[in-house]
């Protein structure tokens, strides 16, 4: 994807380059924020409504004190802003950051948030179901802890991108993350939903996963459409006598995993939900 020159920095135009945060940010000391990662098509962001709630529930619980002028108006006004001037609103990447300012661990300056809006031009082949499925396995190294704050896209980011690492050193697509429980949690960068005897099954919130949006909506489609699901607990062993495996998020829609290590799966079920409730998204 090609990278915007400008960013956006507390409602300021921002060259790429330039700095903007000390070696006091609590956000580099310590991971202190959380972000979000969105898909803009013809201006408009998709899924807007399930991001916003999402990130408004993620400022009341990592006890940020909100500005009042910070709204949904003003995000949507401030993401076509930067998303226009890098001429990104075609099909864009979106990321917005969100973190607290300086200090230490426990003389923080204050609880305002800071946030970075970044955007990257998309590539048309993000709007499409991948043909050629992707290769994973399972990352062992780390663990995604299951807690209240689990759900949250943290900029704390270690097991995932551990796990990014792992995957290209061992020349595969992604990495599967277990949680502390040794279940399965989710993708590096996806919620992973796995097909049985025509029931979609996903791991519940309690088991570590990000709350991703494109999970939520997917969720929320299967209820109307009375397609059978279920949020639970996925033992990694039950991988090997899976149908299907697909991943999801805001800025892919569905991809179809065709091997996790020596189990190779299908995609009947995960295309027909790409063209039925992805491909409407992207229109």
């Amino acid at each position: 994807m090609e990278a915007g020159k400008y960013f956006l920095y507390n409602d300021d135009i921002v060259v790429s380059d330039k700095p903007v945060i000390t070696v006091d940010n609590r956000s580099f000391r310590f991971g202190d924020g959380f972000f979000e990662t969105m898909k803009m098509i013809d201006g408009n962001i998709i899924l807007s409504d399930y991001h916003f709630r999402r990130l408004f529930s993620s400022l009341q619980l990592l006890r940020f004190q909100n500005h009042d002028d910070f709204t949904i108006d003003y995000l949507t006004k401030s993401i076509r802003k930067i998303a226009a001037k890098n001429e990104h609103t075609k099909l864009a990447r979106i990321r917005l950051t969100i973190f607290r300012g300086d200090g230490g661990l426990n003389d923080v300056e204050n609880n305002f948030h800071n946030y970075i809006i970044q955007t990257w031009k998309a590539n048309e082949d993000s709007l499409q179901f991948n043909k050629e499925g992707l290769t994973t396995g399972i990352y062992t190294n780390a663990r995604k802890t299951s807690d209240a704050f689990s759900h949250i896209k943290t900029n704390n980011y270690l097991p995932y991108l551990m796990g990014v690492l792992w995957a290209k050193e061992n020349k595969l697509d992604d990495a599967f993350i277990l949680n502390n429980y040794n279940r399965i949690a989710d993708a590096t960068i996806a919620n992973i939903f796995l097909v049985k005897n025509s029931t979609i099954r996903t791991p519940a919130l309690s088991e570590g996963c990000v709350g991703g949006v494109m999970r939520k909506f997917l969720l929320d489609c299967f209820q109307k459409e009375n397609i059978a699901f279920n949020e639970t607990e996925i033992n990694a062993s039950e991988l090997s006598d899976a149908n299907e495996v697909f991943i999801t998020n805001a800025s892919i829609g569905i991809k179809w995993i065709q091997q996790c290590e020596r189990h190779r799966y299908k995609n009947e079920l995960s295309s027909y939900l790409f063209n039925k409730l992805i491909l409407p998204l992207w229109k």
